[in-house]
């Protein structure tokens, strides 16, 4: 797994960061869909610069009060929650379904 590069970029609306990561992984860039709950958030997104370079650039803008590698940070807290929720529920489901059929 490739290592995460912060870069931190402070612009005059609001603070932004961009995040590089290579090689490239789906699973971060969905990220950006929990990112845009936070309604401290202004911005986030993510694109691959080059179908044959093997690697990705997420960013992230948020509030001035806010900084981005806590929304990130945050973001993929809550992704590991709601993760962990679906695994739960999941074993459940199979339990219940096993125990039916026996």
């Amino acid at each position: 797994m490739g290592d995460l590069v912060f870069l931190v970029d402070f612009w005059e609306v609001g603070r932004t960061t961009r995040l590089q990561a290579q090689p490239p992984s789906h699973c971060l860039c969905l990220s950006y869909r929990q990112l845009l709950k936070d309604p401290q958030v202004l911005f986030a997104g993510y694109k691959v610069p080059h179908p044959l370079e093997h690697k990705i650039i997420i960013r992230v803008q948020t509030t001035p009060d806010y900084s981005p590698q806590e929304a990130f940070t945050n973001a993929i807290t809550d992704l590991i929650s709601e993760l962990s929720l679906l695994e739960e529920r999941f074993r459940v489901a199979i339990k219940d379904k096993q125990e039916g059929i026996e």
